[in-house]
């Protein structure tokens, strides 16, 4: 089985590529103060720290977009929890000078932080594609790992793809490559915003996706030889995953393969219900934390 980053509908992107694109444009970016920073290979990793506590929660953000949509987890944990968040290479305040981008790179790029901040107890907590960077990183690093949790993501958990899902992936990457504002505005007005989705966000998630290197965003998106259920497997951990309700999660593939999952629903939401509703997330991280005890 081959992964997919991110969770993108393949004959939904190709339906509506047919239809005219809206254009937003593209907002001013606010000076941010310079985050700490480490380094895997010469490339900056920009992060926050909350310093405190002997569980970490760990977030890493999805497709695009930077460690700033955590800051409500952050206020809410922090007063009980070490907490601790990441720009991942290629977005926000991290650095662009490398050329791969796949969940492999990536997951080395979470080791690294956790080895460098000597982080242990840790839960991973992945939006979208970090889900599959999260399990790559717990792979290298069980050790440290207590809990793995998924936010809207792991939704076809499993399934097969056939040649003509591949090849209509490769089509979806090349159009993007050469219309790539257009097509991620499209697809995301589309898809991924909810009718529940605020104004306030949907500008600021469109603004972060102008703002992104194309060629680095895209390049995300390139077919993976990253495999779920054998990772999955192979870590023997309860994924658990907190998605929103407006798309379906099948748990065919958790049953099929015997992977130990539980879903948390977030009613309404779109694709990011870490800011589109904040206190529902904060209270099934709280259900999570219940659940996942530290060995201390």
């Amino acid at each position: 089985m081959t992964a997919k980053r991110p969770d993108l509908a393949i004959v939904s992107l190709l339906i509506i590529l047919q239809f005219s694109c809206n254009h937003t444009e593209k907002e001013a970016k606010p000076v941010s103060p310079e985050a700490p920073v480490i380094e895997n290979k010469g490339v900056k990793i920009a992060y926050t720290d909350s310093g405190m506590g002997d569980t970490v929660l760990l977030f890493v953000h999805g497709w695009c977009i930077n460690k700033t949509y955590w800051s409500e987890q952050v206020a809410h944990f922090s007063n009980k929890y070490r907490v601790v968040t990441l720009d991942l290479p290629g977005f926000g305040q991290s650095g662009k000078n490398r050329t791969i981008w796949t969940t492999e790179a990536y997951g080395s790029d979470v080791d690294t932080l956790m080895s460098k901040l000597d982080l242990h107890h840790v839960i991973l907590i992945g939006h979208s594609m970090a889900g599959d960077i999260v399990l790559q990183a717990a792979v290298h690093a069980p050790g440290r790992i207590i809990g793995i949790v998924g936010i809207d993501n792991f939704k076809g958990f499993g399934s097969l793809e056939t040649k003509q899902d591949k090849d209509e992936y490769a089509k979806v990457i090349e159009i993007l490559r050469h219309h790539f504002k257009q097509t991620a505005f499209q697809y995301m007005n589309e898809s991924l915003f909810s009718k529940t989705t605020a104004d306030s966000i949907k500008r600021r998630v469109l603004n972060d996706v102008a703002n992104s290197d194309s060629v680095i965003a895209v390049d995300c998106m390139e077919r993976s030889d990253f495999n779920e259920v054998k990772t999955l497997k192979a870590l023997n951990m309860k994924l658990f995953l907190i998605n929103s309700d407006v798309t379906p999660t099948d748990s065919t593939g958790f049953v099929k393969n015997n992977i130990s999952y539980r879903i948390l629903s977030v009613h309404g939401t779109g694709h990011y219900p870490m800011v589109e509703d904040p206190n529902s997330v904060d209270s099934l991280l709280e259900r999570v934390m219940a659940e996942v005890k530290s060995p201390l």
